[in-house]
């Protein structure tokens, strides 16, 4: 587990880091993504401010929805 090795919060940050970037890229706001995901402004808002610990299929759709590639690295 993650968590255990105190990673988990360092991921967290980086994903909703990574988001907000993808999006402001694409253009959109935080409004319009949450509308592409069927979601309102403050999740998005969540998402990119690391409150909220997403799924593997959430970030999918997030990818999806940023027409982005979903890529998941492990470092050691």
């Amino acid at each position: 587990m993650l968590q255990t090795y105190g990673l988990m919060p360092d991921i967290i940050h980086e994903v909703g880091h990574l988001i907000k970037k993808a999006r402001i890229e694409a253009g959109l706001t935080q409004k319009e993504l949450g509308e592409r995901l069927g979601v309102g402004e403050p999740t998005i808002s969540k998402y990119e401010r690391n409150g909220q610990n997403l799924t593997i299929q959430t970030l999918k759709k997030v990818a999806d929805a940023l027409n982005v590639e979903l890529k998941i690295t492990f470092h050691k």
